[in-house]
């Protein structure tokens, strides 16, 4: 127990309620005693209630004024006294004081000029001088402590010449528990008083069930992650598998050759592809059959199609890539599906890698939700209906879908949702079905039908989050405030 907190209770003890502590404990601050209060209260030996009282002081200006009238008033004793008085000589004769003064002198209709010299209104002179109202309420204010006109007393603090602060007390009266004596209070029955038999003449120190507890220090998914396993449940529930997706390198005859992808293609450059520099080329496939199908589809005159008309270069196949897009990993599982081929829902979500413009909407590294459906006989309605049904288990079910080209689907179609943050039609994901030349290499029946998209993870989060800007979802600009508080995705599933 404090000094201050016995001195307290032996107050209460010896004298009764304490009606104000400034009063009582003169010398102690405001934020002692209320520290002293609260600890006594918590152990319920007191009540106590707050008082708060504004205290007015004058400051120097306001005291000078007190002592020496206002400057309005000093400024109409002066012009009174030398009746001729130029307005340019008010600073030499007054100092600050005549010209701090001259303009409420004028507003109080005492002074007005007559060419460049001040003089006294007509209605007055030295037999009926106003009365210095603003000393005589400063006068009031430093021996009252306050004005009654609450007006006056705003305007006295606009001129500066006094100040309010509040004081605080505090009225205090005995609690249930009073006493002269603070015993200790257990927090926790242990084990040792459970053995022991004390916890039953034990006094626990009383819970606040309002006072919030210490948030532990924890780990939080990112929103990428929370979005991407709602995406995996969602696939899962639909029949799919998922795909091994853990290669990031790969060489141009998977990410590009397999899907049909011309080696003069502009999406093979350096300025849209991550080409690794050591090694800079992997061994040849395994399955030599194939290498010669791709090779024949790409120069023409195979598996019914013309080609692209161009000499193959199986180096240029061979160079090793950050992969494109995750459909190289699809390109892998339906070539091994070629071996008992039916048909087949799969699935990856993981990063892809492409040389682009950093901006609102793009990054570099990104990742990329890659889906595979195989039957036979499929058509392009199919592709679409899966899509919005896909989609209305995010609760998506805005979408409009775009004609496009791709080198391995036809037809192909963007998908486009709209972005409320941006005010805007996003586009999501690129679908399509697998060209003849891509599957029948692989030895796949012509009549089984490959549905393929790719969609972003990124956007869809962006749209679910409210995130405009992809770099506040990925990157330096990442607020780790954004990604401890945002709740889990939920994606209106109706599964």
């Amino acid at each position: 127990m404090s000094e201050l907190q016995l001195t307290i209770l032996k107050t209460l003890d010896s004298q009764g309620p304490i009606a104000n502590t400034l009063e009582t404990f003169p010398n102690k601050t405001s934020q002692e005693v209320q520290a002293a209060l609260n600890s006594l209260l918590a152990r319920q030996k007191i009540t106590y209630k707050n008082i708060d009282k504004e205290q007015w002081n004058l400051t120097q200006e306001g005291q000078d004024i007190v002592s020496n009238g206002s400057h309005e008033y000093r400024l109409l004793e002066t012009v009174l006294k030398l009746e001729h008085l130029k307005i340019s000589e008010v600073g030499n004769v007054l100092g600050p004081a005549g010209k701090m003064g001259q303009g409420k002198a004028f507003k109080n209709g005492w002074i007005s000029k007559n060419g460049d010299e001040l003089i006294i209104n007509d209605k007055l002179d030295k037999s009926n001088l106003p009365n210095d109202e603003t000393a005589l309420e400063l006068k009031q204010l430093q021996d009252q402590g306050t004005l009654s006109d609450s007006k006056k007393l705003a305007d006295l603090k606009k001129r500066k010449l006094a100040t309010v602060s509040k004081i605080q007390s505090f009225s205090v009266e005995k609690g249930p528990e009073f006493s002269l004596e603070i015993e200790k209070l257990e927090t926790d029955i242990t084990s040792d008083m459970i053995i022991n038999g004390s916890w039953e003449n034990a006094k626990f120190k009383p819970y606040n069930f309002n006072s919030e507890g210490v948030s532990p220090d924890s780990g939080a998914l990112h929103p990428l992650m929370k979005v991407r396993e709602e995406f995996r449940q969602i696939f899962f529930s639909l029949g799919f598998s998922e795909m091994p997706s853990n290669q990031y390198v790969e060489t141009g005859f998977w990410n590009f050759d397999t899907l049909f992808v011309p080696q003069q293609h502009p999406a093979r450059d350096l300025q849209d592809t991550f080409y690794i520099k050591d090694p800079l080329v992997a061994g040849e496939p395994e399955d030599k059959k194939y290498l010669q199908n791709i090779k024949a589809v790409h120069e023409g005159d195979a598996f019914d199609s013309i080609g692209y008309r161009y000499p193959w270069n199986i180096e240029e196949s061979l160079k090793l890539v950050l992969r494109t897009h995750s459909t190289a990993i699809s390109s892998k599982i339906l070539h091994d599906l070629a071996a008992n081929p039916g048909p087949a829902r799969l699935f990856s979500i993981d990063r892809v890698f492409r040389n682009e413009a950093v901006d609102a909407t793009h990054l570099a590294e990104f990742h990329q939700v890659e889906g595979v459906l195989a039957d036979y006989d499929l058509t392009l309605g199919d592709l679409i209906g899966f899509m919005e049904d896909f989609f209305s288990k995010m609760g998506v079910t805005n979408l409009k879908f775009k004609p496009t080209y791709n080198p391995y689907t036809e037809p192909s179609m963007e998908i486009f949702s709209w972005h409320e943050g941006l005010g805007k039609w996003v586009e999501i994901g690129n679908s399509g079905m697998f060209r003849p030349e891509m599957l029948e290499p692989m030895g796949l029946p012509k009549n089984l039908r490959v549905l393929g998209w790719g969609l972003s993870l990124e956007r869809p989060t962006m749209i679910k989050y409210g995130v405009s800007n992809i770099r506040e979802l990925l990157g330096h600009k990442v607020s780790l405030d954004f990604i401890e508080t945002n709740p889990a995705a939920r994606l209106d599933e109706d599964i």
